[in-house]
């Protein structure tokens, strides 16, 4: 028999879900069994599969131990990392980082150190902050992605309560992104909004832009504002009221406006004319927090607003 006392970050969740974090080698179909057979008990009695543990509750685990993992020392990585990240705000609930174009969110297969989230992991235990023994089912996690030629502001968040509010918080639409994009050409009218569906197709990871609603595609709204032009570029403020794959790109190439460096949306003749082939030239470069509804303990982000201010391909382009 095991015991596992649920910590702060673990409060809230369904005693099934936190069972399945908790001890990953053990098969759903059993977990729901044992959780019958009251061979999984919450403080010394049967309970629910839908039970939601509270912080100090004793989860009894009447399991064989196959299903548990060989206690390890820390992962090697976060001792021997050194983080790489470009802060632009944190606190003791959450991280702002400024992630590079070329840098992934997340590794796309097998664990890889360079990623984004790898890095703040690592920040995180060498600070102190993140004992990953110590907790059974969180680790410190992004709320949002960008991908991965696109720079800018991703949000992580260090424990779970942070991580609940973020992912709400983006899901209603209570945070504010706004992206800088140079595109070819002069938009006309010089502020407006896009308004359309998108329809994507996984197995080429690309979107197509359609006017009117058919199956399979989404809503997808975009207003720009052009900030300036020259030598045949503007520079374009974007402001996304959907979170549509590619949107952006998308859109501002149906419009007849494509990013510069942009390969799939674009042309790769004119971009090679201005020496732009290693990525789209988009940046997530604004974040304020408006929160009209609350956010439990983080309300003091409510109106605060951050930003990059050196962004490489605006003081390319559009030097001072």
């Amino acid at each position: 028999m095991r015991e596992l006392t649920i910590r702060q970050n673990d409060a809230g969740q369904r005693l099934d879900r936190f069972v399945g974090k908790a001890v990953p080698l053990l098969p759903e179909s059993l977990l729901q069994k044992y959780i019958r057979l009251k061979r999984i008990k919450v403080n010394g009695k049967g309970s629910k599969r839908d039970y939601h543990v509270v912080s100090g509750d004793l989860i009894q685990l009447y399991i064989n131990d196959e299903f548990f993992e060989t206690p390890k020392e820390e992962n090697s990585y976060l001792k021997v990392s050194t983080p790489k990240l470009d802060i632009v705000y944190e606190d003791e609930n959450i991280l702002l980082a400024d992630k590079k174009p070329g840098v992934l969110c997340h590794s796309a297969g097998k664990w890889d150190y360079n990623t984004l989230i790898a890095n703040i992991q690592a920040y995180a235990y060498q600070k102190g902050e993140w004992r990953p023994r110590e907790e059974h089912s969180f680790a410190p996690a992004l709320c949002n992605r960008i991908d991965r030629n696109t720079g800018g502001i991703v949000i992580a968040a260090k424990n779970a309560e942070s991580l609940r509010i973020l992912n709400e918080k983006i899901r209603d639409r209570e945070i504010d992104k706004r992206y800088l994009c140079v595109v070819r050409g002069r938009p006309k009218p010089s502020e407006g909004r896009l308004e359309g569906y998108i329809f994507k197709d996984a197995k080429k990871n690309q979107v197509y832009v359609k006017s009117r609603p058919e199956p399979g595609a989404k809503t997808a709204v975009t207003d720009y504002r052009l900030i300036k032009s020259a030598n045949g570029l503007s520079l374009v403020e974007c402001t996304l009221h959907t979170g549509r794959t590619h949107q952006i790109r998308a859109q501002m190439s149906h419009a007849g406006w494509p990013l510069l460096g942009d390969g799939k949306y674009g042309s790769e003749r004119e971009n090679k004319k201005y020496a732009e082939t290693s990525g789209q030239a988009l940046y997530s470069y604004l974040l304020r927090f408006d929160f009209p509804t609350d956010a439990g303990i983080l309300n003091y982000l409510r109106g605060r607003e951050f930003r990059v201010e050196q962004i490489d391909f605006v003081d390319k382009y559009f030097p001072e």
